[in-house]
């Protein structure tokens, strides 16, 4: 228990003093900031004097009194070295002289050694304002020599490498002085050595530049801002002392004249400008125009005309709202220019209307006067009328026209005319004004009237009304009132004793024609006359057209069959031998219509036929024919219905029946018998006696006939007289009947008949009344053949049945 504590106070005693050793001993060493790391301080073994091997053995270490350890020993060789760099303003932020104070430990035994190493400054670090800028308001006023005080730089380094001195930029209004403060440090004055002008230079911008002691030497630099600060020392200042403006005259109110600027090179209040007139602007100006005070804009006031006022003169003045204001003034002068707002004007002094038509050529109807209120060529004018009017314009004098009538007038071509006089002035937008006045042409008899026709062709159906109309024949005059009204004539013409005023009759003031009387195509075929149209003007004109009146045929004739001739109401007998060979002519059928050609052309048709394959009819001359031989089936009696129709519309039609009956005997043939000449003697006495007396019945049937007629004309005055009627004795020589179709154009109600027979008989037409029945005269022949019919038949009344059918 004794030996222990004894121990233990011998160690503490050993530790004491090794300590009291090791704190009166201090090594000391010196090394500049900012080494390299790895670099060798200095070897503690060799200045400790402690063998280099034993280093390991007594586990020697290096304690640092500091937050980091920079340094470090090398086990092995004992060499101190930098382990971290060092900074010495980091490390001693406020020091003067800066210390790294360190301890080296050995055991076995321990020893400690007070190791006190010294770092030393660098110029490592360059000067810096806190501030880059340094803002100094100064007004322009301030005097020179006036000082401001700047901000100083900050040089962590100490001593030589601390800030020396301090330089400004160029500057012809500012300098600066460096004073030195009680610590040592430096710093500087701003030193105002020239008077501002802000409206020269408002802003004035300066480096500052701090320089260490340093080699080599470092800098720092600041800007510093110097805003002068304005006073009201400019006036107002016009663009231009005097301002002259051409305005148009009746420029709209409140259109802009001109835009005023004034400056003031001063700023804020001292810069803000208003405009008005001076007291030399007159009221009259004053009241036209009007100036924008804040703006400076000279605006219409009220509508501008250049004939009440050419010219406005005004003085505007220009004033700041500084504390002691300053004005500015100028002169506006405005030329109002002519503009061409004056229509041309244009009077009527004197017009004449009506006039007549045929008025002389350069006779003056109107005279006219022009104006404009404008000036120069705005106030020029030029007057004309349309070219296609037959008047002109003539200058009489000054500002006078004479309108004259320049081509002959017709008023039938144009009745009346719209004379527009057009006045243009010669402005660089002409402006026109027109004048119109109508003249009215007055009629004179002039003109002829004129049928649109030189000749009418009017066709009349015959069988018209008395009183109908036939035609409306109108002429035109196209002169006026009584010079217009037209009379309508017929000029007289006598046709047979015959007036064309008892025929035809005309409105004589339409000149609507009717007709008279009744007409007949087949009495009267067409008429020609003139008629007349004459004015009521003094002296009357008139003109004549002719017309030709064309009488149209109606179909209102029935066919007549005038063969073969009937005995015995409509039906014909005839023999013949059954042994007719093919071919052979039977019979033919001829009939005759009065119509006109078209009308009366005549086609046959079989209405009935006992057998169709025995006969056959030629529909165009009436032959009926056999086609074949008669055979012992065939009847012994035939019977043939024909119906004769004509080729009007509706058609009319006639019937004639044939009975055939075959003979065995041999007999003559209807072909034999026509081929047989007439070896007769016509003169033979029964022949003789029966033409004689023939002739005596023919010729008092024709006196009566005109008697009739004559008494007639002298009631109605027919148009034409009748013709004489003629007596047709025919003797038929061959056996062939060359026409088909015998037409009748006579005028009145005859017929000519033209038909044989097979009995050779001949054959004698007298005149009848229409309607009535014909008398048909027949004479045997003398030629000695065997007749199985009455060769002595007397005068035979024939009678025609008459039918109407449709084509």
């Amino acid at each position: 228990m004794d030996a222990q504590p004894t121990v233990k106070y011998v160690a503490t005693l050993l530790l004491l003093s090794a300590l009291v050793y090791t704190a009166s001993s201090v090594t000391h060493y010196s090394i500049p900031e900012e080494m390299e790391v790895g670099s060798v301080v200095a070897n503690l073994a060799a200045d400790l004097g402690i063998d280099v091997q034993t280093l390991g053995r007594r586990k020697i270490r290096l304690d640092i009194l500091a937050s980091k350890k920079y340094l470090d020993v090398n086990k092995e060789s004992g060499d101190l070295f930098i382990l971290e760099r060092i900074d010495r303003e980091y490390l001693c932020t406020s020091k003067t002289v800066c210390y790294l104070k360190m301890e080296v430990i050995l055991e076995n035994p321990v020893r400690i050694f007070n190791i006190e190493l010294e770092i030393m400054d660098i110029n490592d670090n360059a000067p810096y304002f806190r501030r880059d800028t340094i803002n100094l308001d100064v007004s322009e006023s301030t005097a020179v020599g006036e000082r401001f005080s700047l901000s100083n730089a900050v040089d962590p380094d100490i001593g030589s490498n601390s800030i020396k001195s301090y330089h400004l930029s160029e500057s012809a209004n500012f300098d600066i002085e460096i004073q030195t403060g009680r610590d040592g440090s430096k710093f500087a004055d701003l030193i105002l050595k020239k008077a501002l002008d802000r409206e020269e230079q408002a802003v004035h911008n300066l480096i500052l530049t701090a320089v260490d002691g340093g080699v080599p030497a470092r800098s720092g630099t600041a800007s510093i801002i110097v805003r002068v600060l304005d006073t009201n020392d400019n006036a107002p200042q016009f663009d231009k002392d005097s301002y002259t403006i051409h305005l148009t005259e009746n420029a709209p109110i409140g259109s802009l004249v001109v835009k005023l600027n004034a400056t003031d090179r001063d700023e804020g209040s001292n810069s803000d400008i208003t405009y008005s007139f001076s007291l030399y602007t007159s009221e009259k100006t004053q009241t036209t125009f009007e100036l924008k005070p804040d703006s400076g804009e000279i605006r219409v006031k009220e509508m501008i005309n250049y004939e009440d006022f050419r010219i406005y003169d005004m003085e505007i003045i220009a004033t700041d709202k500084g504390a002691n204001s300053l004005s500015g003034k100028c002169k506006v002068k405005i030329l109002v220019t002519d503009m061409n707002d004056n229509h041309p004007e244009i009077s009527i002094k004197s017009f004449t209307s009506p006039v007549k038509e045929d008025i002389a050529v350069n006779t003056v109807i109107a005279v006219v006067s022009v104006s404009d209120k404008d000036s120069g060529e705005n106030g020029q004018i030029d007057i004309h009328i349309s070219d296609d009017l037959p008047f002109a314009l003539k200058e009489s004098s000054d500002n006078y026209y004479e309108l004259l009538v320049s081509e002959p007038l017709d008023r039938e071509k144009v009745p009346e005319y719209d004379i527009t006089i057009t006045v243009t002035d010669r402005g660089n937008l002409p402006l026109s004004d027109n004048e119109t006045i109508t003249l009215e042409l007055l009629d004179i008899n002039d003109n002829v009237p004129q049928f649109p026709q030189t000749f009418y062709t009017i066709p009349v159906m015959e069988n018209n009304a008395p009183g109908a109309l036939l035609s409306s024949l109108t002429a035109i005059d196209p002169d006026l009132h009584e010079n217009q009204y037209l009379v309508y004539f017929i000029i007289e013409k006598e046709i047979v004793n015959t007036s064309m005023s008892m025929l035809f009759s005309i409105n004589p003031e339409n000149g609507n024609l009717y007709a008279l009387k009744t007409f007949d195509y087949e009495i009267e075929k067409e008429f020609l006359f003139h008629i007349e149209a004459r004015d009521s003007g003094v002296p009357p004109l008139s003109s004549n057209v002719t017309v030709h009146i064309i009488i149209m045929d109606q179909n209102d004739n029935t066919p007549l069959i005038v063969s073969p001739w009937r005995a015995h109401g409509s039906v014909v007998e005839e023999k013949i031998p059954r042994s007719t060979d093919k071919g052979t002519l039977i019979a033919k059928v001829i009939a005759i219509d009065s119509d006109s050609v078209h009308n009366s052309r005549i086609t046959y048709q079989f209405l009935h036929n006992t057998d169709a394959t025995l006969f056959s009819l030629d529909q165009y001359n009436g032959e009926i024919r056999t086609m074949r031989m008669f055979s012992y089936r065939d009847s012994r009696h035939q019977q043939l219905v024909v119906i004769a129709k004509d080729n009007g519309e509706p058609a009319l039609s006639a019937t004639v029946t044939i009975k055939l009956s075959t003979v065995e005997t041999a007999l003559k043939t209807y072909a034999d018998m026509t081929e047989v000449p007439l070896g007769y003697d016509i003169f033979s006495d029964l022949n003789l006696y029966l033409v004689i007396g023939l002739g005596s019945v023919s010729f008092l049937l024709l006196i009566t006939i005109l008697v009739t007629i004559v008494l007639k004309c002298q009631k109605t005055k027919p148009s034409k007289a009748a013709p004489p009627c003629r007596n047709s004795v025919i003797s038929e020589r061959n056996s062939t009947i060359a026409d088909s179709t015998l037409v009748s154009n006579d005028a009145y109600w005859y017929s000519l008949f033209l038909a044989e027979t097979r009995k050779g008989k001949l054959v004698v037409r007298q005149p009848v009344p229409k309607g009535a029945r014909y008398v048909v005269s027949s004479l045997p022949r003398s030629t000695g053949l065997t007749e199985t019919s009455d060769s002595a038949a007397s005068t035979l009344q024939a009678s025609t049945t008459t039918s109407s059918s449709s084509t």
